[in-house]
């Protein structure tokens, strides 16, 4: 997605901090403690080898590798160790995976082009048990295409074109992030700094003063194809609020704004109240007495019509990332035995 001659630039060290702080993983209930971390691990001839914790280094290996299931053993491991995920390869697997992308590289892959070769290198060898991993959020979810990649890029920002978010705190421009679109990537990726001074005098009001960002955005790298804008405390709040419409409600009440608005990501949008109506008549229908009857026909309806739109998002990119984003969204809500959303994620 990014071209070779990509750019940085705007960006001071507090601006970028300030955006890696708003996208790092938060927890709905930050009091609560639970697993973070992952576990990598190698194993051969029944045993555990070598074995790293992302946030701990390096652990003492010991013990038997546990083959039979073995994602039973890296359930328990991960929750002997605090983590919330880990991943296992046999000796010499890793050097394999280097080996097959070697093969299979040529020379003017970009990006995209890498990053699908190696996800189905990982996944082959997954099939044949010399990778392992928990939890498998994504067990069912097919591998897409580059086609499939290429269209869900072009559906929300087009050649020529820009995507931007602007994040504010105290009426202020907190930190804002600009990708512009050059042929079939992305060759700028910019920050505040050089934005700040060409919005002006701002009222203190993010509501208003987004358009002034919008304006200054256009003016200096290229027309908007799709814009988010936001208080840091709100987009903070949605990242772990897993309820159904909780984006299309911030977006109705303009707790967000999203302007302007690529057709896929409307649907998408579309989708979200579409969860929020059938949960919420689902739950009242069994109270109106008469009307409980219709809860059976209810249940039918709402999977039906989730199917309905989930290939309505397909026929804009090309595939669909509804089921993707569900199991990667997913979020340990307790602590429990060390296993959290992960495992529900399993059972869909």
């Amino acid at each position: 997605m990014l071209a070779p001659d990509v750019r940085l630039e705007g960006f001071t060290a507090e601006d970028w901090a300030r955006l890696l702080d708003l996208f790092k993983p938060r927890h709905a209930r930050p009091e609560t403690p639970r697993p973070r971390g992952g576990l990598l691990l190698v194993h051969g001839g029944g045993r555990i080898r070598k074995l790293l914790h992302t946030r701990l280094g390096r652990l003492e290996p010991g013990g038997a590798w546990p083959s039979d299931p073995p994602e039973e053993g890296l359930a328990k491991l991960a929750g002997e160790h605090e983590a919330s995920w880990a991943v296992a390869a046999e000796v010499g697997a890793l050097d394999e995976v280097m080996e097959r992308f070697g093969a299979r590289a040529r020379r003017g892959d970009d990006l995209v082009v890498q990053t699908l070769t190696l996800v189905h290198i990982v996944r082959e060898l997954m099939h044949q048990g010399k990778i392992e991993g928990w939890p498998r959020r994504l067990r069912n979810v097919p591998v897409p295409t580059e086609p499939m990649v290429r269209r869900a890029i072009d559906s929300v920002c087009g050649d020529g074109r820009a995507i931007a978010l602007g994040v504010f705190r105290g009426g202020e421009l907190w930190t804002a992030l600009v990708a512009r679109r050059r042929g079939r990537g992305f060759d700028l990726l910019a920050g505040p700094d050089e934005l700040r001074p060409a919005m002006g005098l701002l009222s203190g009001e993010w509501r208003r003063d987004y358009r002034h960002l919008v304006q200054a955005v256009e003016d200096r790298y290229a027309p908007l194809a799709l814009g988010c804008f936001a208080e840091a405390s709100v987009l903070a709040q949605l990242q772990v609020d897993g309820r159904p419409g909780a984006w299309s409600r911030a977006i109705a009440v303009r707790d967000v704004v999203v302007s302007p608005m690529p057709a896929a990501v409307g649907v998408a949008l579309g989708y979200d109240s579409a969860r929020f109506a059938w949960t919420t008549l689902r739950a009242v229908a069994p109270s109106l007495g008469p009307l409980a009857v219709l809860e059976p026909a209810l249940v039918s309806l709402r999977k039906r019509a989730a199917e309905l739109t989930d290939n309505d998002v397909a026929g804009v990119l090309g595939f669909s990332p509804l089921a993707v984003l569900r199991a990667l969204l997913q979020r340990d809500h307790h602590r429990g035995d060390g296993r959290g959303a992960g495992d529900r994620g399993d059972k869909n």
